[in-house]
């Protein structure tokens, strides 16, 4: 018999995404954690959210785990259909909105102390004609931080969290307050917070500068520290709850049941 109030990294991280979720929330998300994340906030947490993505499916509650945007399991209790274009042209319209009625998942693979995050590529000893590793690059990224609030999703390391991104695919806060404005992006959207494995990174309201507000059970302020490349402020942060036991059920018999990006360690 599972036991259900043991968890894993990634499971902790998907209920931290659900409860980051607010009621009657636009959610944009992809596949991964924050479909998993976006799946358990509408089943138990907020079912008054709307997980869209970005094939034009509406308000999404998959009963499998779609395994990418185009993947047709997306379908199954949608409410609405559309063409992609009409999901852009949605996403614009939302945007004339109050600012927290849309919020959108982005990540990468590297990420500075204001948010700015880097998903295209590693200079390493080269420059951007000549870098150490080229990633896939934006997609829908930048435009979805430019105009949206966003939730990015990362891995908690040093070398992802680092003072200067080596390119801005997509924009945080610049260079701190007012740093949107003068690069000419709304000041009234950016980047809300970090989910890592560690914890919950946010950016405070008058520096922009990224500090931890919430360190997941067992992690300490010197082992944030210790994986972040920046001075980071840890006198706020507080212990984020566990995930109860019901939230593991959810996820490994109804959500992802086949551990598609999942994986729970078999029990000795």
């Amino acid at each position: 018999m599972s036991d259900y109030t043991k968890y894993t990294k990634q499971e902790m991280q998907a209920y931290a995404i659900a409860k980051s979720i607010k009621e009657n929330q636009i959610v944009i998300v992809g596949t991964g954690l924050p479909l998993i994340g976006a799946s358990l906030a509408k089943r138990a947490i907020c079912p008054s959210c709307h997980p869209i993505v970005e094939s034009g499916l509406m308000d999404c509650d998959p009963v499998e785990v779609p395994r990418s945007v185009g993947d047709n399991r997306f379908m199954a209790h949608c409410a609405v259909q559309w063409p992609n274009i009409r999901f852009v042209g949605f996403e614009a319209n939302e945007w004339l909105h109050d600012e927290d009625r849309l919020v959108a998942f982005i990540g990468g693979a590297q990420i500075d102390p204001y948010g700015n995050v880097n998903s295209t590529c590693i200079f390493g000893k080269g420059d951007y004609l000549q870098p150490t590793t080229r990633f896939t690059g934006s997609g829908g990224a930048n435009g979805i931080a430019t105009y949206c609030n966003t939730i990015i999703m990362m891995q908690h390391q040093k070398r992802r969290f680092i003072d200067h991104v080596d390119y801005i695919t997509s924009c945080g806060w610049m260079d701190g307050p007012g740093g949107r404005e003068r690069a000419g992006l709304p000041g009234n959207r950016g980047p809300q917070m970090v989910v890592t494995d560690l914890g919950i990174m946010k950016f405070d309201d008058e520096t922009k500068r990224m500090y931890c507000a919430y360190m997941f059970p067992g992690v300490t302020p010197e082992i944030i520290q210790e994986n972040t490349g920046f001075e980071i402020d840890c006198s706020r942060a507080e212990t984020f709850e566990a995930p109860p036991a019901e939230i593991i059920r959810l996820i490994r018999e109804e959500i992802d049941p086949g551990q598609a990006f999942i994986k729970v360690p078999k029990e000795k």
